[in-house]
């Protein structure tokens, strides 16, 4: 098995012909409502700059994709908790989740599933609120709950303590020459990119990357991720 870390994006897909995609995703899969199929060609877009955004920041791990999001941004409970398992049997090291739902009555699928990741000491990376509501996966305690800061720059990370401790990082994609950032995609899955990426610049460079996401959180307080590339790109 390889040392180097493996990431998995759980999102629309990535159209891998694009230019900005800088070398071959090494694997992936579509998850349906009937089950899973081979492929993850992305028609949206999100997936792709996702993973653009990971392939620049995290230079050195390995990117897989997960499609769960087919002709619009939403899938559903099942998917999401069959997706994450096909991370689990693959020996994922950070799951990319470009999701959260509010939706309370999940909470006991979700936490039969997180209790799995962290048995496999896989890190999961979610969205931890939307608009001052606090999301499923990612506010739960052994997930890396992540909100968007504009004002965060790439290279930072900023955690918050209330009402538990998460992560705030920067909402953009990688940067188009002339366009301003606010008409370029934004949100919250860009942010959670980050933090998987400043993790992932981490994990070798801080010891033993294995860890509990307050690990990690505290990792992310008193370390400097090391220096990604200058993000600059003429689309997205």
């Amino acid at each position: 098995m390889s040392s180097r870390l493996r990431i998995a994006t759980l999102d629309s897909g990535v159209f891998a012909n694009h230019p900005h995609i800088q070398r071959p995703v090494l694997g992936g899969v579509t998850i349906t409502a009937e089950g899973q199929t081979e492929g993850f060609q992305d028609t949206l877009g999100h997936g792709t700059a996702v993973c653009a955004l990971l392939q620049k920041m995290a230079p050195d791990a390995d990117i897989f994709s997960v499609k769960i999001f087919d002709s619009r941004l939403a899938t559903s409970i099942s998917i999401v908790l069959r997706a994450i398992d096909w991370c689990l049997r693959q020996r994922i090291d950070i799951v990319n989740l470009s999701l959260g739902t509010a939706n309370r009555d999940h909470l006991p699928h979700f936490t039969a599933a997180i209790e799995q990741v962290s048995k496999n000491k896989t890190l999961l990376v979610s969205a931890y609120e939307a608009s001052g509501v606090l999301m499923l996966p990612g506010s739960l305690p052994s997930v890396i709950g992540v909100t968007e800061d504009p004002t965060c720059p790439r290279e930072s990370t900023r955690i918050i303590e209330s009402p538990t401790s998460h992560a705030a990082a920067c909402p953009y994609p990688l940067d188009i020459h002339g366009v301003p950032r606010e008409h370029n995609l934004h949100g919250v899955s860009f942010a959670v990119a980050h933090v998987t990426a400043h993790i992932a610049r981490l994990w070798h460079a801080s010891g033993p990357g294995p860890g509990t996401s307050t690990d990690w959180l505290n990792r992310l307080t008193i370390e400097q991720p090391v220096p990604a590339p200058l993000l600059t790109s003429n689309t997205f």
